[in-house]
């Protein structure tokens, strides 16, 4: 059954040009920066950060944040920055940072005393997610993509050493060296926040998270992967020596409500605000450079290829295009198809989402519940409709696969 239900949005920075964006092919990494305006950032945090609050008095149990770079997608380029400030601004309900990009960061050690500080800030209502970023991310940041996921790995042990051993102690990695481990910031959770893995289908995650026993938050792959994903979960930790539960599975689903199917379909159209696409437009090799996916990972990448292709030839008899990083975008129609996207009435969409607990079974949904150039009235509205019809219904739902 789930059990929580956090509230998601990138914070887009919805007021560059799209005929600007068009003229250059591209809407990321080397999209020019001199089409942001300050001024309309500042609005639009603003109200992102209300309706963050917003959800955490109305039925969802906190909201998730992440962190992207050069990239009008997301607003948010440090999620330590932005977790503090619903840290203080709300009373109730966990924050989950979904996650820290840790191969970018030369010093983890920030890293950990930033999340540690959160967490003492907020009265220990931090959720830590650590990730490797898109590829762009290496661009952005000048870091080897090679040695993208041996950093990741490394960052971590010493973020969770740093965090339950007694300081001061040294650190002498592949990557990182540090002569004096000795934060005078601690988390307030013992041993540590909660870390939370989430990913889309590369296998090296799923492993990684199932051998720290963490749960694993599928980001809206198509639903024809999710029994791998969470079989290769069950696998390795029956290899590990335990048995898996819904408490190891999450799923993170765009979701828009409203008062007819109609309508919200409509209004969801607006998540494919980047040139008819959700995530935006940008040549592969920016979004997956050479050596930053390993060959399972890219074999998971054609799996997908070939999920949605028989969800949308199944059910919309139509062409289907990649969903992998740096691939042609999927389309908004092939979104719906392929359970990425879920719009309607609330009756609507808690049928949908029940189809997605009996696959899945998670103890978390992410419930991505607005984005674009969407209204500040219709978000609310959607967060209204979510919090006092859905989000009961879903939680007193068993799935399929707990009977």
């Amino acid at each position: 059954m789930v059990k929580e239900v956090y509230f998601f949005t990138e914070m887009g920075y919805t007021a560059y040009s799209q005929e600007v964006a068009a003229s250059c092919g591209y809407t990321n990494l080397m999209f020019p920066n001199e089409n942001f305006v300050p001024e309309k950032a500042s609005e639009l945090y603003g109200m992102y950060f209300e309706e963050l609050q917003y959800c955490t008095e109305n039925g969802f149990d906190g909201v998730m944040i992440n962190e992207h770079h050069n990239n009008p997608l997301c607003m948010m380029p440090s999620v330590n920055v932005i977790g503090a400030v619903p840290s203080k601004l709300t009373t109730k309900g966990k924050i989950v940072f979904l996650g820290n990009v840790l191969p970018i960061h030369e010093n983890p050690l920030r890293v950990a005393e930033e999340i540690a500080m959160i967490d003492c800030i907020s009265g220990g209502r931090v959720v830590c997610g650590f990730v490797r970023g898109l590829g762009q991310e290496s661009w952005a940041t000048n870091t080897n993509p090679i040695y993208n996921r041996e950093r990741f790995e490394e960052a971590h042990d010493l973020i969770v050493k740093t965090w339950t051993t007694p300081g001061p102690f040294r650190w002498e990695g592949k990557h990182y060296h540090f002569r004096a481990i000795n934060p005078w910031a601690m988390p307030l959770q013992k041993p540590h926040p909660p870390i939370w893995i989430p990913g889309v289908a590369s296998p090296e995650s799923v492993i990684f998270a199932a051998r720290h026993r963490y749960p694993y938050i599928a980001l809206a792959p198509p639903l024809d992967l999710m029994e791998e994903i969470y079989d290769l979960y069950d696998r390795t930790a029956a290899e590990e020596g335990y048995t898996a539960t819904s408490d190891n599975r999450g799923y993170a689903i765009r979701v828009n409500v409203s008062d007819s199917d109609e309508r919200a379909y409509e209004e969801g159209k607006k998540f494919f605000w980047q040139l008819g696409t959700s995530f935006g437009v940008a040549p592969r090799e920016w979004q997956a450079p050479p050596g930053y996916l390993s060959r399972a990972a890219t074999q998971g990448q054609r799996q997908q290829r070939r999920a949605t292709t028989r969800y949308v030839n199944a059910e919309s008899h139509g062409n289907t295009r990649p969903v992998a990083p740096g691939g042609p975008p999927l389309s908004y129609e092939e979104a719906h198809a392929t359970y990425q996207i879920v719009t309607g009435n609330p009756d609507t969409v808690v049928k949908k989402l029940k189809h997605v607990i009996d696959v899945v079974d998670p103890s978390y949904m992410v419930l991505w519940g607005r984005e674009g150039p969407m209204s500040h009235e219709t978000a609310t509205h959607c967060i209204d409709l979510l919090g006092q019809e859905v989000i009961p219904a879903v939680k007193e739902y068993e799935s399929a696969r707990g009977r």
